[in-house]
């Protein structure tokens, strides 16, 4: 990207640092996927970046699919808020334990009841990996020796929980259970935001659930309640079409997300 279409894009946020939010996702935007989610990591390069924006912008935010405490210890950086599950989690600084959502709270045990009986031999043998995430339970299938019959086995998982009343949500080579009260990401940035005085916030992400986040700041934009909003979509090969339709800004990966993030640092 012409870096001066970049400088132009973020003058908004870099004009008044003190006054914008910058709320980022973690897997895909600033750490790079994995075929295993827990090998996962921010490079230090980008953990720098975030470490010299945290000191100078207003909000400086990750939210993830992961829980709160794991997407603080991903990035390693205690001075900003950390929005996890999808929304239903929030870690700000120098708390020592995540707040979720008392909604969701009341689902945990169903939810891990439901964890427990989808943890099958023939789910395992098909490569299928089950990561817990609290409130939510996620079917990885990314790196199985047959993909297609891992996908066919967690499609089977799908219908049972919807059967069985139960939300389900599907991203790049994964599907998560969710308890079936509202969760998503721009639930987690409309709150956070709610409790600031910033007037504009960029939102950077690669995957259908950010696209939640980047409606939350169209409608606050829309209301009146921030000046400026700035969709940033980081685009991949297995990415939704819909980041690069829906966004503002298109980068090239989290390459391309570590150029955004270096010209929001610069002086």
């Amino acid at each position: 990207m012409p870096s001066a279409l970049l400088h132009d894009a973020l003058a908004p946020l870099r004009s008044n640092p003190s006054a914008s939010a910058v709320l980022l996702d973690i897997d895909g935007t600033l750490s790079p996927i994995v075929e295993n989610a827990a090998d996962a990591n921010v490079p230090e390069a980008i953990r720098q970046l975030l470490i010299a924006i945290a000191r100078r912008y207003g909000v400086v935010a990750c939210i993830s699919g992961r829980r709160a405490s794991e997407a603080r210890a991903m990035v390693s950086i205690g001075s900003i808020t950390y929005i996890g599950s999808h929304g239903a989690e929030m870690l700000e600084s120098g708390w020592t334990e995540a707040v979720l959502d008392p909604s969701v709270r009341e689902w945990i045990p169903r939810i891990e009841q439901f964890r427990r009986e989808s943890d099958t031999s023939e789910l395992r043998r098909r490569r299928v990996r089950i990561e817990d995430k609290g409130p939510i339970v996620a079917f990885h299938w990314r790196g199985a020796g047959d993909e297609q019959a891992a996908r066919a086995a967690v499609d089977a998982i799908a219908a049972q929980a919807d059967s069985g009343g139960l939300e389900v949500h599907w991203g790049r080579k994964v599907m998560e259970v969710r308890p079936p009260v509202r969760i998503d990401k721009g639930v987690g940035v409309s709150s956070l935001l709610s409790r600031s005085s910033v007037s504009v916030a960029m939102y950077a992400g690669d995957d259908v659930t950010d696209l939640d986040g980047f409606r939350a700041l169209r409608t606050l934009a829309e209301a009146g309640q921030l000046a400026r909003a700035l969709c940033v979509g980081v685009r991949s090969e297995e990415g939704p079409a819909a980041i690069e339709e829906q966004a503002d800004l298109v980068v090239d990966g989290t390459s391309g997300m570590a150029e955004v993030l270096a010209a929001l640092a610069a002086d």
